[in-house]
């Protein structure tokens, strides 16, 4: 089973129904994967913030719902995330690509890579980083627990944990 099968098989044992994704390169094969899954309803998103507002209306018409996106965007979600997001108490799982770390080929996901932890630490979001592939064994735990808490979590996966940048 690949990582992204995984992930996706923790999806819809933990019952999430709704799922949006931002385009991303190193996500591209879980977003494949959660677009072949036919119990999952996929709406694409343009931007990070608009994909919580899909998120919290799936959540509202009673499904658990889940974002897959780019940490180089989470500035910009801030607002939704406390005014919406954990304000009404929602769960949200956001699997993140965690780009910027060593061996990162564009320069400008360097700079957001040294914000993210810290932004998502002053949100008191529980953030877990995804460095190896068997760290994905993990995921259906933290499933629960946002399920559980009724809060959003961060599960950040960097390149080493997709497999690296390729020749770069």
């Amino acid at each position: 089973m690949t990582i992204s099968d995984k992930i996706v098989a923790d999806l819809v044992a933990n019952d999430v129904e709704f799922v949006t994704t931002v385009p991303c390169k190193q996500l591209a094969g879980v977003i494949d994967a959660v677009e072949a899954e036919k119990s999952i309803y996929h709406i694409p998103s343009n931007k990070e913030d608009e994909g919580m507002g899909l998120c919290a209306g799936a959540f509202m018409g009673g499904k658990r719902p889940a974002i897959i996106m780019q940490n180089t965007a989470i500035g910009v979600t801030i607002n939704t995330l406390v005014t919406l997001t954990q304000y009404y108490r929602m769960p949200l799982p956001m699997l993140i690509s965690y780009r910027g770390e060593l061996r990162e080929p564009v320069a400008c996901q360097a700079e957001m890579a040294v914000h993210t932890k810290a932004l998502l630490n002053q949100l008191n979001i529980p953030t877990y980083h995804f460095h190896k592939e068997s760290d994905v064994e993990e995921f259906d735990t933290i499933l629960k627990y946002t399920f559980m808490c009724n809060k959003p979590v961060a599960i950040l996966t960097d390149a080493s944990f997709w497999g690296g940048y390729g020749d770069q």
